[in-house]
């Protein structure tokens, strides 16, 4: 009879026993409640509660990563798009993780929803697409202030794909079709310009010596003898022109 009792409570021990060890990993911490009230965090590493009294609540500390989905956005300039984001966050403090909100994964992405098209809609197109960074930043530093009270620490957002209309495609194609036509028409008008500027200044030497333009007009002759041309063009001097025209009216 002794060794029945001996035996059921050394297994009621046991069970206790088991009941109460707790072991956390490194990256876990433990949210411990006594009779429902909050009373410490515990981890990593092995340590024991106190079992029907005393419950715990695992939360992970390592970074989690969360795709937006495709949100639909009007720009600034009333342009409609579909945008998606990767959010990247962390638990830094269990205690208000667990408390201060039911569920800290679905609060942050839904609060990176509404935020994503909140700040996005204060920006024009062109914005979206050629200054990512910026706005990465300002969604990241808006949803960071938002869960810092709830122990979460926003590290990183990035925009993940900005989609648009096929028609706001051509258009944004043709808008650069044209600006590209632009630029090459200016390049052109500045070579024409400086290549006037260059034989204005070429024109101003030549005509101090005129042995100067004699030398030019062979060299301009052997260029054309190199090409093996069958024809050469003679330049017909303008002094001759003049010459004539002042003999004409005496005749």
């Amino acid at each position: 009879m002794i060794l029945t009792a001996v035996i059921v409570i050394a297994i009621l021990a046991l069970i206790f026993i088991y009941a109460s060890i707790r072991i956390l990993r490194e990256y876990e911490r433990g949210v411990v409640f006594t009779l429902g009230r909050y009373t410490g965090t515990k981890g990593p590493g092995l340590f024991l509660l106190v079992p029907f009294m005393q419950q715990m609540v695992r939360v992970d500390l390592r970074v989690v990563v969360d795709e937006v989905p495709p949100q639909d956005v009007i720009s600034r300039d009333n342009v409609s798009v579909k945008v998606s984001a990767v959010l990247y966050f962390r638990v830094v403090d269990p205690e208000r993780a667990i408390i201060q909100v039911s569920n800290y994964l679905t609060a942050t992405s839904q609060l990176a929803q509404t935020t994503l098209r909140w700040v996005l809609g204060k920006h024009d197109l062109d914005q979206m697409l050629a200054e990512r960074d910026k706005l990465n930043a300002d969604i990241q530093d808006v949803l960071d202030k938002q869960t810092e009270g709830w122990g979460i620490k926003v590290s990183t957002v990035e925009l993940k794909r900005i989609d648009l209309d096929e028609s706001m495609v051509r258009a944004i194609a043709r808008q650069a079709e044209a600006e590209r036509e632009r630029r090459a028409k200016i390049i052109n008008a500045e070579g024409e310009q400086q290549a006037a500027q260059k034989l204005v200044e070429a024109a101003r030497i030549l005509a101090a010596v005129p042995q100067a333009m004699q030398l030019r007009y062979l060299g301009t002759l052997f260029d054309i003898a190199s090409e093996r041309g069958s024809t050469i063009v003679f330049p017909f001097p303008i002094e001759l022109v003049h010459a004539f025209g002042a003999m004409a009216p005496r005749s």
